[in-house]
């Protein structure tokens, strides 16, 4: 038999919670990088068709908030560092990273969900790496491919399986914010080969490939990109359109968890 994955979600803009999570406990963890986001909650998804089924234990999970839990740390300011360095040290191989995003690219419909396979680091005041002191030797990763390809496959399938429409397949455009970006520069990201884009991909993602965790993110359209519709970006439609997404992403996860990862 295989070895069970330990598996971890952070949830970004529109899930610092998880409703249908049954917590069990609470751990903070301390790093050498300072405080992670949010304490770690653990406990087991369940789905409604397993709900008065006997429970196994491959639904188990660790989550954590990424902006915290009240949702107070903007993306520049997320100790990225921390969260992975917290999450390695209680035993997680595998994270499902949940992310807003606006979209660049004609299919990315507001609401709409995508599992991205590529990524474009934009930001600049981020610490992007744990090997910058004490070192021994200087160490270089590969970062050809940012993203699991097998378990973004896998979540592609129960997607499918439960009928939740997603999209495998997009580059991620990752920028600094906190502000939303201008409609020339989403017309540069455009014209870079972006299709999505957002202010947490990174450095979360390098993060995890250092510490030889399974990453992937399932990435919710919040938005049109800047310049991309005739309506303003304004923080009512962004929240009305995760609403819907984020109701999808908590079934997908429940079925992902209750899978055989």
């Amino acid at each position: 038999m295989a070895e069970q994955k330990q598996i971890a979600i952070i949830g970004g803009t529109g899930l610092t919670s998880l409703a249908n999570l049954n917590i069990v406990r609470r751990q903070i963890v301390m790093t050498p990088y300072g405080e992670p986001s949010s304490s770690l909650s653990y406990g087991c998804m369940h789905t409604p068709a397993a709900i008065g089924q006997e429970q196994n234990n491959t639904n188990e999970v660790v989550f954590l908030a990424r902006h915290g839990h009240a949702h107070n740390i903007p993306p520049h300011m997320v100790n990225y560092r921390a969260n992975l360095y917290a999450l390695k040290k209680v035993g997680i191989t595998t994270i499902i990273a949940i992310n807003a995003v606006g979209g660049i690219r004609a299919d990315m419909l507001p609401g709409s969900l995508v599992i991205p396979d590529q990524i474009i680091d934009y930001t600049n005041k981020r610490i992007n790496t744990f090997y910058e002191q004490n070192l021994t030797h200087v160490t270089h990763i590969d970062f050809s491919y940012p993203y699991n390809a097998q378990l973004s496959q896998h979540i592609l399938t129960i997607a499918r399986k439960e009928n939740i429409d997603i999209t495998q397949g997009a580059t991620y455009a990752a920028t600094e914010g906190p502000r939303l970006e201008t409609a020339a520069e989403i017309q540069r990201l455009k014209r870079d080969g972006c299709d999505i884009v957002g202010m947490t991909g990174m450095p979360e993602a390098v993060l995890a490939r250092e510490l030889d965790m399974n990453y992937v993110s399932v990435c919710v359209n919040a938005n049109w990109a800047a310049g991309l519709s005739d309506e303003l970006i304004t923080m009512s439609a962004i929240e009305k359109n995760l609403e819907g997404g984020l109701v999808r992403v908590r079934t997908l996860l429940a079925a992902v968890l209750h899978s055989a990862i």
